[in-house]
């Protein structure tokens, strides 16, 4: 749909003269304001949202959705922080709890060399902030990992986990992410961030690295030449105000450093944690917060969603609310989420499963590496 055809059904369709405005604006490739964000976010309807989101990333990606073949490790899920909306942690004091682990070097070199000969491109570590392993501890690790596989890039480490290493070590951000770059670290995923707000967060997390904090430490990876994500958990105690405020500040930092590559929308999942007693947002909250931040944040090229956590059917839908990426093939390698009730228990999918689920929708699979350099055009090779 053109500029100008897309331009004469919203004259037809909107009675809001604001909203028309504002639709018009984005249309136009025209930033909005945290204001003009919230208003469309509270009074557009769905469908809306939708076509908006989706001119958007028609313009920048056509049908390409992207994906990579990934897998993740998690050394530890023992924790000394108390993040109230954590299914996956446990505290050092209940380490002895059938569900807590404390991967040793030699499973974790041993979970590497188990893909030897298979067509992986990226490892994703990440895991609970464990008092032992510091940053010497994860610079040897990524410096054996390297070894064992020197093509394989590593995207590894919150900024929560991240504060913790450099704090322990006595280092600045910067010089603390160097040394991890220098072993061989090549990018930073987007967790912990949550909700920047600084009264939300002091209610669900308020023990962890600050919302500064999280800025400032991937602004510092930016500096050393780590590009990374950035993610929100939604669907809990925040209001629409607290999620533009949220991509606002990433917005800001976006325009300073660039270094983002994709926005990671996170929905909160209420199994076993400490606010069990919220109710889940339903799939339609779940359509306009992707929808939103593809219209809100202007400057970030990728949208994904991220599958084991939202599921496939709806991962589908959202290929036309702005999303343009869908993570990778995972291999049930992470209990993140599905320690937190998410449908996806054993999250893995072929290389086939993921050509097939983007082709079902009408999209263009394509095979990315960790920082979205094209490698294989799905639509134009027959899997076997």
């Amino acid at each position: 749909m053109t500029n100008h055809s897309i331009s004469s059904l919203l004259d037809l369709t909107i009675k809001d003269s604001k909203l028309l405005t504002l639709s018009k604006k984005v249309i136009e490739s025209n930033r909005l304001s945290p204001q003009e964000g919230l208003y469309l976010y509270q009074n557009a309807d769905l469908s809306l949202l939708a076509m908006l989101a989706n001119y958007i990333r028609e313009n920048r990606h056509g049908n390409k959705t992207y994906f990579n073949k990934n897998f993740h490790i998690e050394p530890t899920n023992i924790c000394v922080f108390d993040c109230k909306f954590c299914s996956y942690s446990k505290m050092l004091r209940d380490k002895e709890d059938f569900d807590a682990w404390e991967m040793s070097e030699e499973e974790i070199y041993s979970a590497i060399k188990s893909y030897n000969n298979i067509d992986i491109t990226e490892v994703h570590i990440v895991g609970g902030v464990h008092p032992k392993m510091g940053l010497e501890y994860f610079k040897n690790l990524i410096q054996n990992i390297k070894a064992i596989r020197p093509e394989l890039h590593v995207k590894a480490f919150t900024a929560v986990e991240l504060d913790y290493m450099c704090r322990k070590a006595k280092v600045s951000y910067k010089e603390g992410l160097q040394i991890l770059k220098d072993a061989g670290q090549g990018s930073l995923p987007g967790g912990g961030a949550e909700i920047f707000d600084e009264k939300i967060r002091e209610q669900i997390c308020k023990d962890k690295c600050t919302s500064a904090e999280w800025l400032e430490m991937h602004e510092a990876a930016h500096s050393v030449g780590m590009p990374s994500n950035a993610t929100m958990l939604y669907g809990h105690i925040e209001t629409y105000e607290h999620l533009i405020d949220h991509m606002n500040r990433l917005r800001d930092l976006q325009d300073k450093t660039g270094g983002f590559n994709a926005f990671i929308p996170l929905k909160f999942r209420n199994k076993n944690n400490q606010m069990s007693g919220i109710e889940e947002v339903n799939i339609i909250e779940d359509l306009k917060v992707f929808a939103m931040s593809r219209i809100y944040l202007d400057n970030f090229n990728h949208i994904k969603a991220y599958w084991p956590m939202i599921g496939r059917k709806t991962t589908q839908l959202l290929l036309a609310f702005g999303v343009n990426d869908i993570d990778g093939t995972v291999d049930d390698s992470t209990k993140i989420y599905s320690m937190a009730g998410s449908e996806e228990q054993n999250p893995a999918m072929t290389t086939e499963q993921m050509v097939a689920l983007i082709k079902e929708v009408g999209r263009q699979p394509i095979e990315r590496d960790s920082v979205y350099n094209e490698l294989h055009d799905y639509s134009l090779i027959e899997l076997v």
